[in-house]
Formats: structure tokens, sequence, C-alpha cells
């Protein structure tokens, strides 16, 4: 399908700067730009490609203002990030949805599904399941005992589900990640461990996005909860009663140890550590493989190891990287400090 330059900047309520009537039928990265594709510009640090691109138009924020000639059809938008992605989400639901149940997936009798899901081959759906309506369960999937699983939800290929998890509407859930296995509880007893029973569940509240590979461990008692709105990158490891509030974003491979509580609105980079026990106010910025072992206050801007304000941290690296001229300078001072004492002493 081809879309001008018009029809796009109707669409996401922008202004057309050049042609109005270039078409285009498909999207770019604006240093890999193409005639007849559609590109943005965001970040500034690509600005330099938008006086090179060959896209046919660019999306950019209201206020820029070219420092040169720009070949390309601009659509000026207040968001062209924001922008893009409500394109490329059209884009998407053009594709088709995969509808019906696949003859060679098993639903058992007992569970409940609504009429408008999708159910792919060899997806196993156990007892008392419930689906909600236009769910979609991709081949290879286990949905356990009990499990309930929202409205419009999206299962890929892989995942597991465990037993008595809750799923809220409009999630997904990327291929191979397992909610619910048995959170990491072990009693020293005689020399060895002994596993504790890991009774509780796995609850996911609205609109949450978890990654491929990535593990949500169940309760040992109550629920392992993760907010609404929360997206959670790949292999990413929540442990047992971990609660992680809303619209909280993290990137892959965090770690967050059992019972730590994680507030909402906080942006996690990847390969961060948390320790167990320890709550994290709302808000709270963090560097990617920081490690947090203590109790963070809200709004906290936080990175390294162990985790300082990112200030501080950036002060210590400059003393870092000059800790081999001052050793010298230390050793010189100590040769001038001996030189002076022999004379003294003379």
């Amino acid at each position: 399908m081809e879309f001008s330059a018009k029809d796009i900047a109707l669409f996401l309520h922008g202004r057309v700067i050049g042609d109005e009537n270039v078409k285009v039928n498909n999207l770019s990265k604006i240093e890999e730009g193409k005639p007849g594709t559609l590109t943005f510009l965001a970040n500034p640090k690509y600005t330099p490609h938008i006086y090179t691109t060959q896209a046919s138009i660019v999306l950019v924020n209201k206020g820029f203002v070219p420092e040169q000639e720009v070949r390309a059809t601009l659509i000026e938008v207040d968001d062209a990030y924001a922008c893009l992605a409500q394109l490329l989400n059209m884009v998407n639901a053009a594709r088709g949805e995969k509808k019906g149940i696949e003859p060679h997936s098993h639903i058992a009798a007992s569970a409940r599904v609504a009429e408008s899901v999708y159910v792919g081959d060899f997806a196993y759906i156990d007892e008392k399941a419930v689906l909600g309506e236009g769910c979609k369960i991709y081949p290879h999937c286990y949905i356990g005992e009990n499990v309930k699983i929202g409205a419009g939800s999206i299962i890929y290929p892989g995942v597991k589900i465990y037993r008595d998890c809750v799923v809220g509407e409009r999630c997904i859930i990327h291929a191979g990640a397992v909610i619910g296995a048995d959170g990491f509880g072990f009693a020293p007893h005689d020399g060895s461990y002994v596993k504790i029973a890991q009774i509780g569940n796995v609850v996911i509240e609205d609109d949450v996005e978890i990654g491929a590979n990535t593990t949500i461990d169940r309760a040992t008692m109550g629920s392992t909860v993760v907010h609404r709105g929360t997206k959670l990158d790949n292999l990413i490891q929540v442990a047992h009663n971990v609660e992680i509030g809303e619209s909280t974003v993290m990137a892959a491979q965090v770690g967050v140890a059992g019972s730590t509580k994680i507030g909402s609105h906080c942006m996690v980079g990847g390969q961060v550590g948390f320790a167990g026990h320890i709550t994290i106010g709302d808000r709270v910025n963090i560097g990617a493989q920081s490690g947090i072992p203590n109790h963070v206050e809200s709004g906290s801007n936080l990175l390294g190891y162990p985790a300082v304000p990112a200030r501080e941290f950036a002060r210590q690296a400059v003393m870092i990287k000059k800790l081999p001229e001052l050793n010298q300078t230390i050793k010189q001072l100590q040769k001038e400090i001996e030189t002076l004492k022999q004379q003294l002493n003379k």
C-alpha cells in the first residue's frame, strides 16, 4: 500500500514541508533511507543523516530548523518518535491476525476459552485455565492449571505459564519466557538443603510486556507481582515475592533477588543487580551494571557498584583515571620528604 505525505500528515496531525503528493510504501532507518520510504529524526545525534538520506519523507519534531538543504519532504509533528510508533502499529495491524484453534493443540475439557481466541499447534491448555477474548496462544506454549489470561493478551511460542498464575489484559509475553517456576527457596539442614515448597503464584497486571527468555518466579506464599504498564526486556530474572511497580522499565539481564520491592516509573539499565529484601522508591533511574545492595529513596539517580549518586560516580571515574599520575606524585613527594629528613638530621 502507498500513502502520500498529505495522507500521513492528516493521520498524524502534522504539517507537510515540501511535496505533499510524494508517496511511500515502506519504512527505513534515516541512515539507510531509500526512495519510496519514510523515516524519522528524533535523536539529535542523527541530524547529519537528514541531509544525505535518500528517504522520501522524514518525520521531524516541531521547531526543527535545517542548517542546509533537505531533499526529502518533511512532516512536522509534536513527537516524531511517538508518531513513528503509531505508523509501525498500523503496519503491523495490516498483516492480519491469527485466528481459530489449530488441530494439534490440546485444550482441557474444563478450560474456558473465548470464541475469538487463537491457539496454535502443540500448545497445551491445562484444566480450569481461562483465556479471555482475543487472546493469542502461539504454538508450543504451556498454559498451566487454573491460569487466567485476560482479553487481548499475546503469548508467543514456547512460553510456559505455571499453575495458578494470572496474566492481565493486553499483555505481551515473548518466546521462551517462564512465568511461575518455583522461587529459589531452600533451607539448610544437616549439611544439605531442603526444598521449601513454593505455593504462591505470579500476578501480571494489564498492559505489561515481558521479553524473550525472561523468568518470573512464583512466590513462596502470596504473589510475585508485576504492576500495570511495566515493560521487561529479554533475559531478566525476577525472583520470588518481588513486586515491581507501575510503568517501570528494565533492560536486559537485570536480576532482582527475592522479596525486593521496586517502585513505579523507574528506569533500570542492563545487567543491574538488586539484593533481596530491599525497597526501591518511585522514579528511580539506575545506570547499567550497577549493584543495588540497600534501600533507595524515590527520585534517586544511581550508577556504579555499589551504586552511588550518578554525579558522585562521575567524579570517582575522573579520579580513577588520575590514579597513576597521583601515585607517581605521591612517590615523588615521599622521596622529597626523605631527602628533607636526611638534611635536617645532619
